[in-house]
């Protein structure tokens, strides 16, 4: 078997090694040879299919044309290998097949990407946020976190994304970049500690790909976050886009900035930024004081969907909506394909749910993925047949509470001990699933067919 498993990796280095020779030499006249390599590096179907389909895109939708030749033309060459590598050689090509081997020998189910919160410290003083209360003391050890990337990449996951928060405010971080450089990583930044001292590392270290934190325009973003944030953050986007560094933008999306975040005067201006892609999470009622009135509107939620899936076919700029998207992925993936890491190193299954039955002091990362609480959660989902309601928490509220009785899964922050025990806002939580439900269902049976399926090109 040892000899089996050889001549494949050997088989893979070569694949690899071709494909990094694409990268450094005319990448954007070797597309389809790069399509190639990458759907060499897949064995199921599904992401096979996804890569097709992109293909399929890039020959026909002329803004997907532009982006991926963009991409490889304007992205500096190690940046653009070490996305390569570490994301589909490592963490697809290699990392699946190890994982896809533990859950056959073993049962145990682990996860693509892992978040992590390894510091709550932050520079600024965001309106609503708790995060700059945190002191050095409550950082997770450089230690902890080096031990946790170690276990991850052994068990096949070469992926994290880096929250808090402010990343860059933790300088070890750089340190766990550099060691582990066959990792990818996302950073999710205010944007303001960006020098050219910085933007050179980042560069030079290519397994970093930050994304910005925008509420809108200037206006929009240093109402929340301070005077002058969001002129630092374009300076941030002009020394990365200078140096040929990927990097995107991650809007928190809530009734009073759905419109601006998602308008094509926003949009054309990240592109022109530099900025490749967005990631849209619409306002959740977490954290130590929970408000329903920053919450997407029925029609908005539906509408940021709509307006992403347009995104994606007229212009060269890739979004992604972590809610309306959820039909392409088979609905809610916390637990499954993620987890959090937050700065106590309790293991919960997404950003937003704040319950966990582990801590990963004194306890190897496998093990958490061995515990009835994630296999509960895998083997409900989809928590329901409409993907357009995927939530365990403002979707299915019923779904938090059966999980959290069954398993003895903790609220680990004030919000959720509210989504358990406070009959208040358990109500609250219970009328927003009742009054999206009609918009959801009706959505679902007229842009889905009731079965998922979304042709790209409907926009």
């Amino acid at each position: 078997m040892k000899v089996i498993e050889s001549m494949e990796k050997g088989v893979k280095d070569v694949l690899v090694k071709k494909g990094v020779e694409l990268l450094s030499k005319d990448p954007e006249n070797n597309v389809d040879k790069l399509f190639d390599i990458i759907k060499k590096t897949i064995k199921d179907e599904e992401n096979l299919k996804r890569v097709n389909d992109v293909q399929e895109y890039y020959n026909d939708i002329p803004s997907v044309n532009e982006y991926i030749k963009s991409l490889l033309k304007n992205t500096d060459k190690k940046c653009m290998e070490k996305l390569f590598t570490n994301f589909f050689a490592n963490a697809v090509w290699y990392g699946m097949p190890k994982r896809a081997k533990l859950l056959e020998e073993k049962g145990i189910k682990t996860p693509f990407v892992i978040l992590l919160s390894p510091s709550m410290r932050c520079n600024l003083r965001c309106t609503g946020c708790y995060a700059a209360n945190y002191s050095k003391k409550d950082d997770i050890p450089y230690e902890e976190v080096d031990r946790i990337v170690k276990e991850a990449r052994n068990i096949g996951i070469y992926y994290f994304i880096i929250l808090g928060g402010e990343p860059f405010f933790n300088e070890y971080m750089l340190d766990i970049y550099k060691k582990y450089n066959d990792v990818m990583f996302t950073p999710f930044t205010n944007g303001t500690l960006f020098d050219e001292k910085l933007a050179d590392k980042i560069r030079d270290l290519g397994n970093v790909v930050p994304m910005f934190s925008l509420e809108g325009f200037e206006e929009e973003t240093d109402a929340r976050r301070g005077k002058g944030v969001f002129k630092k953050v374009m300076h941030g986007m002009d020394l990365l886009r200078e140096r040929g560094v990927l990097f995107g933008v991650s809007s928190a999306t809530g009734r009073h900035n759905v419109d601006t975040v998602s308008s094509d005067e926003f949009i054309n201006m990240l592109i022109e930024k530099g900025a490749k892609m967005s990631w849209y999470f619409i306002f959740m009622p977490v954290g130590d004081d929970p408000d329903f009135n920053l919450m997407l509107t029925p029609e908005q939620r539906l509408m940021l969907g709509e307006r992403v899936r347009k995104i994606r076919t007229t212009k060269p700029y890739f979004a992604i909506d972590f809610f309306n998207d959820a039909p392409y992925v088979g609905g809610c993936i916390a637990g499954k394909y993620y987890c959090h890491i937050n700065s106590h190193e309790d293991v919960e299954p997404c950003i937003f749910a704040h319950f966990a039955t582990d801590n990963l002091k004194n306890k190897p990362l496998i093990d958490v993925f061995k515990t009835p609480f994630f296999k509960e959660l895998r083997d409900r989902q989809p928590y329901n047949d409409n993907l357009l309601l995927p939530c365990m928490m403002i979707d299915n509220p019923e779904v938090v509470r059966e999980v959290a009785a069954k398993t003895g899964a903790k609220p680990t922050d004030k919000g959720a001990e509210m989504m358990l025990n406070d009959e208040e806002f358990k109500k609250n939580l219970d009328n927003l699933a009742k009054e999206f439900k009609p918009y959801a269902e009706k959505a679902w049976k007229e842009q889905f067919n009731s079965t998922g399926n979304y042709e790209m090109s409907k926009g």
